[in-house]
């Protein structure tokens, strides 16, 4: 798979990013691409929210939208596979150009903007796929529309809706490329938005796990706010962190300042940092997934290490490859082993000291 990938790679890089990932999406969507025999670790096996997931490899949300190929994803070795952002009604998102590719850094800026089929196209596949009775752990990420009138009154609808169809949820309020989203970070609002999110899962008769999906470019009061709300609403886990706004000195040339989120492996420093201060602001009473700029299995470890429980990637498996996955499997748990550690729970935040102010 990885030769293959080798061979097209060129050519995919030839087009706009758009149209090799919706290139992308169709050939998976026929079986063109093979799965590999599972060779799962069982120390790698982690079990949170009442889930299984076979390893901590998770796909993160944006690369499948629409909820389209998430049983061809998780075929390839991931752990589980997150679908959308989708948001209640269909939106084109930004104005393109609006995707931009740094090879030399191994990273990407997108603006997207949201944009996809809405929720009752992505319900029903969610709905088909549970006919079908297909397994593996599939999330819904939700966010608001661009012109959305009441964006906590959304979100509290989508959540109401997936509850029973996803496996677990995850609300969006960190990308950079809806105006006005991040403010719903704030602590007055997030708890207001979290609150209700968490009514309509009640209201729907579901325990589907909730999670929240946070920024990198947090100061430290709004960490420590994020930390005492989630705490606060009991909300079941934390996602760090979305794409940044800043500019690492790695993204170079004169795409570097387009507007749009950075992803990719120059975020990793920073994506950690975030992880790891979550982890202690939260005493590590919340799991949390960990995700931006994992390209390895060193920067897997250093993740789980940090205080991840789960893992998830996107940018990475544009430029290495689905054989990625297998090779970040393999690599932690070598790593894991040499360490002297039997299972990955017992390596989850080795490094963060939780005594610390």
């Amino acid at each position: 798979m990885t030769d293959l990938y080798r061979l097209v790679r060129p050519l995919l890089f030839c087009l706009e990013p758009e149209t090799a990932h919706r290139l992308t999406l169709a050939a998976l969507k026929t079986g063109m691409v093979q799965s590999p025999a599972s060779n799962d670790d069982p120390a790698l096996r982690m079990d949170l929210w009442g889930l299984a997931f076979p390893n901590p490899i998770g796909l993160a949300a944006g690369f499948d939208k629409n909820a389209e190929v998430a049983d061809a994803m998780l075929a390839l070795g991931f752990g589980f596979a997150e679908t959308g952002t989708v948001t209640l009604r269909a939106q084109p998102g930004n104005p393109r150009p609006r995707i931009f590719r740094f090879p030399q850094a191994g990273a990407m800026i997108n603006r997207l903007g949201f944009n996809n089929d809405g929720l009752e196209v992505f319900t029903q596949r969610l709905e088909n796929r549970r006919t079908l009775g297909k397994h593996g752990i599939v999330g819904a990420n939700i966010g608001p529309n661009r012109d959305s009138a009441d964006p906590v009154a959304d979100c509290a609808a989508m959540a109401g809706r997936v509850a029973a169809l996803a496996d677990y949820i995850v609300v969006n309020v960190s990308s950079p490329n809806t105006p006005g989203l991040r403010a719903l970070q704030d602590k007055a609002p997030l708890r207001t938005l979290l609150n209700a999110v968490l009514g309509a899962r009640k209201a729907a008769g579901a325990q589907t796990p909730l999670l929240l999906k946070i920024a990198p470019d947090l100061t430290p009061g709004d960490r420590q706010d994020i930390a005492e709300i989630a705490l606060e609403t009991g909300i079941d886990g934390l996602i760090a962190t979305n794409t940044t706004i800043t500019r690492p000195p790695a993204v170079e040339g004169s795409k570097a300042n387009e507007t749009g989120g950075l992803s990719g492996r120059p975020l990793f420093p920073l994506s950690t940092e975030v992880l790891a201060d979550m982890y202690r602001l939260t005493q590590g009473r919340l799991p949390i997934i960990g995700v931006g700029g994992i390209a390895g299995g060193a920067d897997a470890y250093a993740k789980i290490r940090a205080g991840a429980s789960l893992l998830q990637l996107y940018t990475a498996l544009i430029y290495k490859g689905p054989g990625l996955i297998a090779r970040i499997t393999r690599e932690l748990s070598q790593r894991l082993h040499a360490d002297g550690f039997s299972h990955l729970s017992e390596a989850v935040g080795a490094d963060v000291d939780l005594t610390s102010n």
